[in-house]
């Protein structure tokens, strides 16, 4: 059986977020996750949390993770780098006489994963013998072929020179690009030991569509509602008229839309076990009753729900404290 060893870093010198690496989310230190996702591999049967804090340490016990040793504070600071950490870590592991076949590295600011990717990632390098490393990426959304340089004189040069003319190019015709995510960290012990470097030359990718990565106290919040969500049991109230359904003018509600992408997104927060309650504000000024032609347009666009309020104060503010914008649920939630 291969030695696969799962390595999370960890250490304590956080500025964006502070001690962002053991700050609680979804009712667990940030670092425990990582120990949760590793724990979970088919493949994985080592995991070590390297970190410079005592304290971290003793939590990344209590989950399950081993810390042989404290890291020391020369490769712990800001400007410290990957591959000082895991040189540290490989010359440990020697001295005990243990050597990994397979490292894969996890970063405890990504709480949420999917195990299926890293046990992918691990196959595909044990697939292929020439593979020294496989790298989570993501496709770009900015085409770097119209990307430039700029000099003091500001003149400009193209960043990339291997199509003729490419930034004149419509982006369709250029070829996809992608970036490396840091979700998931999959190489040789011997792209370190021997040649000093963290990938090696043969290098593949494995498309993510999306990641949560924490690096502001905007992430945090943003992946802490994401993470709550998606365990269920969350009361949601959507209002209809503009969310649910296109707005129309003169209240003839009876002409309303479906809004087909919050649709989806409503009826996958229903399928993931959250209560859905909708309401609206339908009838109020008029004192029509608009009941049988909600609930029958609720039914005609197969929205999944389960309770229907016909009633909210007409305004021209509403102020919630709990308010969870469109765009997040359109972003983290929407198919695109």
């Amino acid at each position: 059986m291969k030695k696969i060893l799962a390595v999370i870093p960890a250490r304590s010198g956080s500025k964006s977020v502070v001690h962002k690496n053991i700050r609680v989310i979804d009712g667990k230190p940030m670092l425990a996750h990582s120990i949760e996702h590793a724990k979970a591999s088919k493949y994985i049967n080592r995991i070590i949390v390297s970190t410079d804090s005592e304290e971290y340490a003793e939590i990344a016990r209590r989950f399950g993770a081993e810390t042989p040793f404290i890291r020391p504070e020369e490769i712990s600071r800001d400007e410290s780098l990957d591959i000082e950490v895991f040189e540290h870590l490989l010359e440990f592991l020697k001295g005990e006489g243990y050597e990994p076949d397979i490292l894969v590295q996890l970063r405890p600011t990504y709480p949420y994963r999917n195990v299926e990717d890293i046990d992918r990632m691990i196959e595909m390098m044990m697939e292929d013998e020439n593979a020294d490393s496989v790298r989570s990426v993501m496709e770009n959304e900015v085409v770097p072929h119209k990307m430039w340089y700029m000099g003091d004189d500001g003149e400009m040069k193209p960043l990339l020179n291997d199509i003729e003319e490419a930034y004149n190019m419509p982006r369709q015709k250029l070829p996809k690009t992608y970036y490396q995510n840091g979700n998931i960290d999959v190489l040789k012990p011997t792209n370190i030991t021997k040649y000093h470097s963290m990938t090696g030359n043969n290098i593949k990718g494995y498309v993510m569509k999306g990641i949560l990565d924490i690096d502001t106290e905007q992430d945090y919040k943003r992946v802490n509602d994401y993470m709550k969500i998606m365990r269920g049991n969350k009361i949601f109230v959507f209002d209809i008229d503009g969310v649910i359904a296109t707005l129309r003018e003169g209240l003839d509600y009876d002409q309303a839309g479906p809004n087909d992408k919050m649709i989806r997104i409503v009826n996958k927060l229903y399928d993931l076990g959250n209560r859905i309650v909708l309401f609206t504000a339908r009838g109020y000024v008029t004192k029509i009753d608009w009941r049988a032609v909600t609930e029958k347009q609720m039914n005609a666009w197969g929205v999944k729900y389960h309770e229907l309020h016909m009633g909210k104060p007409n305004a021209d503010y509403y102020v919630d404290d709990k308010f969870l914008d469109m765009e997040f649920l359109y972003r983290e939630f929407g198919d695109e």
